[in-house]
């Protein structure tokens, strides 16, 4: 595993492979460059299409001009944008999720293009780079500056703010297609997978993850939903604060009903109190704190929160044409990882 750092080195590997945006984008693409990084890369300037013009500003191409739906998980990512990196906690957290949960051999991606949708604070855009994948990752919200000050100089990747709803790339273009953790937080998660399975070459794979919905008395409908109606509309910084109050004097107390024989869960979810808790990873009491306060957050602030059942997440990819090679419950609830059928000779 990589060392742990305080912060990314800014200066890209000599030889390093840079795609292009021409890779990306369908039709002639032109930049004008105003600025550059000390290593070469495009700081600002603009992206000249044959319909617009779009802005380059710190080395991220912005197709849309602000957070919109979500400016929390902007300032989530940007605040705690080392948190989940592999390379920051010296652990293989990620490295493991995610070829575990794909189920894709790493070796097969060297050299394909991959779209990754709402990447976030770059954990999984990481792995990806370091399996030599050929990297086009996009977020709705600012947390992109996060995924590119973490990953710009690991290899080959284009990083741009934009929709999934509109996102620009060509239909059929991509070799595989990764979006964990984003669809449930979209205001229409059916349509934005439709949307995601277009990009994907026919005979490419996807992987998705999606948030369980389970009926019933839990600590899922307690300690979130039962909480969110009041939190997701709060002001984010106030929300924030709020948790970077409690919950330093909360973990230790939900760490104790946890690894309470019989009475911990039903006191748990009576009591209500939200705290995402990682006592059982390997990660130290601060790092385990600052996870927390950073899962809470990511809980309760998202503007959309639509879980689904295994046979609701089934039915949405079915829909969209998807052909299903396994869908399983996992960590983050279900994973369905499927594949474009090749048209007929």
């Amino acid at each position: 595993m990589p060392p742990s750092c305080q912060d990314p080195a800014p200066m890209a590997s000599p030889g390093t492979a840079r795609l292009q945006w021409s890779d990306a984008l369908p039709g002639p693409v032109r930049v004008e460059v105003t600025a550059r990084y000390d290593d070469g890369q495009v700081r600002t300037g603009e992206l000249v299409l044959p319909d617009r013009r779009v802005p380059i500003r710190e080395g991220i191409a912005r197709f849309v001009p602000d957070d919109d739906y979500a400016s929390n998980f902007g300032r989530q990512w940007n605040e705690f944008r080392l948190t989940q990196l592999d390379s920051h906690t010296g652990l293989p957290l990620t490295f493991n999720r995610f070829w575990n949960t794909t189920r894709w051999k790493p070796l097969d991606l060297r050299g394909k293009l991959v779209l990754e949708a709402g990447s976030g604070a770059g954990r999984f855009t990481e792995i990806l780079l370091e399996a030599g994948a050929r990297v086009v990752s996009f977020d709705l919200s600012s947390a992109t500056d996060a995924n590119f000050r973490a990953n710009r100089s690991k290899g080959e990747l284009l990083l741009s703010q934009a929709s999934i709803y509109e996102m620009p790339f060509p239909d059929h273009h991509f070799d595989y297609v990764f979006c964990h953790g984003v669809l449930q937080h979209t205001p229409d998660p059916d349509r934005s997978f439709a949307e995601l399975f277009r990009k994907l070459k026919p005979g490419g794979l996807i992987s998705i993850d999606y948030y369980l919905r389970i009926p019933g008395f839990s600590e899922w409908t307690t300690q979130k939903y039962l909480w969110r109606p009041l939190t997701a509309t709060m002001n984010p910084e106030r929300l924030l604060s709020l948790i970077r109050t409690y919950i330093p004097l909360w973990l230790p107390i939900d760490t104790f009903l946890r690894r309470l024989p019989v009475l911990g869960h039903p006191l748990r979810c009576l009591l209500s109190v939200p705290c995402w808790n990682y006592h059982d990873l390997p990660l130290s009491r601060e790092a385990q704190l600052e996870w927390s306060i950073m899962d809470t957050y990511d809980a309760l602030g998202a503007r959309y929160d639509y879980p689904k059942t295994r046979h609701e997440v089934l039915q949405m990819v079915e829909r969209a044409g998807a052909k299903i090679l396994n869908i399983d419950y996992g960590g983050n609830g279900v994973v369905a990882n499927c594949t474009k059928a090749s048209p007929p000779s």
